[in-house]
């Protein structure tokens, strides 16, 4: 018996029609994903009072070791200003002649362990001393000048290590004409030191202080999931996937991260506003260009990045570990 084209063209568009091609259902997919989402933030506006405390209790978890971190590293900014200018002052005997004290220099100057060598004359740091002391006068009834003349020697950065500003001074102390050798590179070294302390103990809060706001943010989505139980319950009875169920609680993680970060950051430009005044004239009157440094826009970014990543996070923990749970034979059971 003969087949109608007709039947079977309209038989391929049927057939065509209930199997929706990949980009119908990847549109459908990013829809859903687009629903949840705005449903999740909405049940959140719903209950302002709750989602202004969990967001506070977020944000102040985030910015205290994000200020710590940022503090720390103004400090060791002004630190590596410093080390730049750390060195070795070597004092000439003194019956040396400013020729003898021109040839250590270049001498000095020649060697690849040193970046710069400064000559300082004895009559150059006599009036020196005569400007900053005051005792112009009095210095003036000296027979002849105490002062020796003076190398200031900054070694290269890849010796500015204690073995290495040990292993130069050495050799600078042993040459002939040399009386003395001064380092000022203890004091930095222990400053470096703390600061990597400080640095570590930092890292240990904050990784404390992220698990505290993944724990907050699992027990808030945990009474969420708790409070939804009965709309589960139907979601899983007509065959909703455990991924299903799971998004709107994801979305509610990230939308709690969302908030913490933008707190977080809003307590950090106000703290740093509060604060940069007194710091600025404190760093003047020690004659120091410290000063704070805030969050970039990348900073600022990353912040509430990594905060939707923990509130995710809490969020995903709290829904494996609760919804696992719930299943359908309550309603048969009950």
């Amino acid at each position: 018996m003969a087949t109608d084209p007709r039947r079977k063209t309209e038989s391929a568009r049927g057939a065509g029609t209930v199997k929706a091609p990949w980009r119908q259902q990847l549109a459908s997919y990013v829809d859903h994903h687009r629903k949840v989402a705005r449903d999740s933030a909405q049940r959140l506006w719903r209950t302002p009072v709750a989602s202004v405390m969990t967001w506070t209790v977020m944000g102040v978890a985030l910015a205290l070791p994000v200020a710590l971190l940022l503090l720390l590293t103004s400090v060791q900014g002004v630190s590596a200003g410093w080390e730049s200018s750390a060195r070795l002052t070597a004092y000439l005997s003194l019956d040396t002649s400013l020729d003898a004290a021109q040839g250590l220099r270049a001498e000095f100057a020649g060697d690849s362990r040193v970046a710069e060598v400064e000559l300082v004359s004895r009559d150059q740091a006599l009036a020196e001393f005569k400007n900053a002391s005051g005792l112009a006068e009095a210095l003036d009834y000296l027979g002849e000048n105490p002062l020796p003349h003076t190398l200031l020697i900054t070694p290269e950065e890849a010796v500015r290590t204690q073995s290495g500003v040990e292993s130069l001074s050495q050799f600078v102390g042993g040459m002939e004409d040399i009386d003395r050798v001064q380092v000022d590179l203890g004091w930095l070294q222990r400053l470096n030191a703390l600061t990597d302390l400080l640095a570590r103990a930092v890292w240990a809060l904050s990784l404390l202080l992220a698990a505290a706001v993944v724990l907050v943010i699992g027990n808030t989505v945990r009474l969420a999931i708790e409070n939804r139980r009965d709309e589960i319950l139907v979601a899983k009875l007509v065959g909703g996937t455990d991924a299903f169920v799971r998004r709107p609680f994801l979305y509610t993680g990230a939308w709690f991260g969302l908030g913490g970060g933008i707190v977080a950051w809003t307590l950090l430009q106000i703290s740093l506003w509060w604060l940069s005044g007194p710091i600025e004239t404190l760093a003047g009157l020690y004659r120091s260009d410290f000063s704070l440094q805030g969050l970039s826009i990348d900073g600022a970014l990353a912040l509430i990045l990594v905060a939707m990543l923990l509130g995710w996070l809490g969020a995903w923990v709290a829904v494996k570990r609760h919804l696992d749970d719930i299943e359908p034979g309550e309603i048969a059971g009950g």
